[in-house]
């Protein structure tokens, strides 16, 4: 097991040709300092290293959520489109930083060929994220005046992507992602868990409050990502004949099996106890804030 923050990481990938780099920290309940740290120390010492040693190729996974998520984005998002997300202390932020260091290196070791891979929301066993989380929730948040595009990137799919950019069939920076999108009622429909409208300025400064207090792990900047659309066209590699496994319906409704029974409010996963009280008061999100609030206040106290 390699360390790909050793510093003498060049002198153990001195005889390799390609790199894909994975060994990130994105886990939601990770401390955000701690976790950005490690990634952008990983993702630095992987790029210098790689220079060094004179790897010829380097792939690294970030996300789609860089382009941002807002209500007038165009769907879809080409994948040329500018980089508009909003630097934060969420794993958004750490792909921004990661984003940068490419470019960076790209700069100062102009012979090293990075490919940067941006997927849509991942999906598939083992993958807990902010998106995974909405839909463990007793209701769907919308935000009042529009309505969320869902499009999703199986692990599978990442895969194959991650087969053809190491091999050098694609290069640059593309997107990753089921082909189309499903509109909110289709996401209803399939899941059967129905939506709660709030308004935007309720919904993102309420959710800001919680995670000041350390209540939610997310910023409210992640909110983003489930009211608003981010979706993309993956055009450079549909032109090099890839073709996505699953589609956006399949591998929504293996999201839906892989839940567990678990249920969450604002991306906090619930004790039995709390998700009880909440669920039984059809709250989600802002209105499911009060319950949480109240027991971790209760536990300070004790």
């Amino acid at each position: 097991m390699i360390d790909v923050r050793d510093p003498l990481l060049a002198n153990r990938i001195s005889d390799i040709d390609v790199l894909v780099h994975l060994a990130g920290d994105y886990a939601v309940d990770s401390d955000p300092g701690e976790r950005r740290a490690y990634n952008l120390r990983a993702a630095q010492t992987v790029l210098t290293a790689c220079a060094a040693a004179r790897v010829r190729r380097v792939v690294l996974v970030t996300s789609a959520m860089v382009y941002g998520a807002a209500p007038d984005n165009e769907v879809p998002l080409a994948e040329d489109a500018p980089v508009a997300a909003e630097p934060d202390t969420g794993v958004v932020g750490d792909f921004l930083e990661i984003e940068s260091l490419v470019r960076r290196s790209l700069r100062s070791h102009p012979g090293l060929e990075v490919t940067v891979l941006r997927p849509a929301a991942v999906v598939g066993p083992g993958v807990d994220t902010v998106i995974t989380r909405h839909f463990e929730s007793p209701r769907l948040l919308t935000v009042k005046g529009c309505s969320p595009h869902w499009q999703f990137c199986h692990i599978d799919d990442l895969l194959s992507a991650l087969e053809l950019a190491a091999r050098g069939a694609v290069t640059g920076v593309l997107a990753v992602g089921s082909d189309g999108w499903m509109e909110q009622e289709t996401v209803e429909g399939l899941s059967g868990i129905r939506s709660l409208e709030l308004p935007a300025g309720l919904t993102f400064g309420t959710a800001q409050r919680l995670h000041r207090l350390g209540i939610t792990p997310a910023p409210a900047t992640d909110l983003h990502y489930v009211v608003y659309p981010w979706v993309v066209d993956c055009a450079t590699l549909r032109e090099a004949g890839w073709k996505p496994a699953w589609t956006n319906e399949a591998a929504f409704e293996q999201l839906l099996e892989l839940r567990e029974n678990r249920t969450t409010v604002v991306g906090r996963r619930l004790p039995v106890k709390e998700a009880t009280l909440t669920a039984a008061g059809a709250t989600v999100a802002v209105i499911g804030t009060a319950a949480i609030v109240r027991q971790v206040r209760k536990k300070r106290r004790q």
